[in-house]
């Protein structure tokens, strides 16, 4: 695994590039010329850092996903952590957020933890507000997972039902499965922010929602339903039982 320098608050060729990546790991996928900005660095300087780490097989470079009508030229191109990349980086970082999260705890109780989840998740509801507002119901889902997927969460979509029992009804519906959870680790002890994302969820899709599972509580998938609307061109269609729907299993 590649060694970096601790961040040690010099600007030293090291202690920005420790930077860049912690950066993309908070933030998610960014371009060059996000980065500049929230650095305070030309984008020449920052795509230097980017080449070093591009080399090193700590990031990996992407094509941006445009949201609503396309202009004209290439898109600009996104950075995101490759795998190793996170394995180097998210155990300090998620050190930091839980020590965070636990000073806001103390000082201004769960409320506030409430608070700052809701902050975190309003920004990506902003992001994908646009895409999934002129999409009928029913082609959301997919919209909602190809969105969290370019944004690292590795999402899919399928169509679930419950299988027929005497008296009771048949659920259909949707599921999005979150195979990658970036904030793991944090909402383990805060599971506000689960709550929160679920809460931005129903809110994007126009409906009422169901996290059956997530990966912060043992499960192998995050997996959120959405009652009565199909998964249209989802990636694997299933049919779970009735126990399997209260249980969140979403293998």
């Amino acid at each position: 695994m590649p060694a970096l320098a601790p961040d040690s608050g010099v600007e030293d060729r090291f202690g920005t590039r420790n930077r860049v990546a912690r950066l993309i790991l908070a933030n998610g996928p960014s371009t060059a010329a996000d980065l500049a900005v929230r650095l305070g660095l030309t984008p020449a300087g920052v795509r230097r850092h980017l080449d070093a780490l591009l080399a090193e097989g700590l990031v990996e470079a992407r094509e941006q996903r445009v949201y609503g009508q396309r202009g004209r030229g290439r898109p600009a191109k996104v950075f995101a952590l490759t795998g190793t990349g996170r394995s180097v980086f998210h155990h300090t970082y998620d050190d930091m957020a839980i020590d965070a999260l636990r000073f806001i705890a103390e000082n201004g109780g769960e409320s506030a933890v409430d608070a700052f989840a809701r902050r975190r998740f309003s920004g990506l509801a902003e992001r994908y507000r646009e895409l999934l507002a002129g999409a009928k119901p029913a082609e959301r889902p997919k919209l909602l997972a190809e969105a969290l997927t370019a944004d690292g969460y590795a999402a899919s979509t399928r169509t679930t039902a419950s299988v027929p029992v005497p008296g009771k009804p048949v659920i259909e519906g949707a599921q999005v499965c979150q195979h990658h959870c970036p904030v793991q680790h944090v909402a383990e002890e805060f599971p506000q922010l689960c709550e929160a994302e679920t809460q931005v969820f129903a809110e994007l899709l126009g409906t009422h929602v169901q996290r059956l599972a997530t990966i912060a509580h043992g499960d192998g998938v995050c997996t959120t339903f959405i009652p009565g609307l199909p998964a249209k061109n989802q990636t694997s269609p299933t049919q779970v039982t009735p126990s399997e729907q209260s249980e969140g299993a979403s293998a």
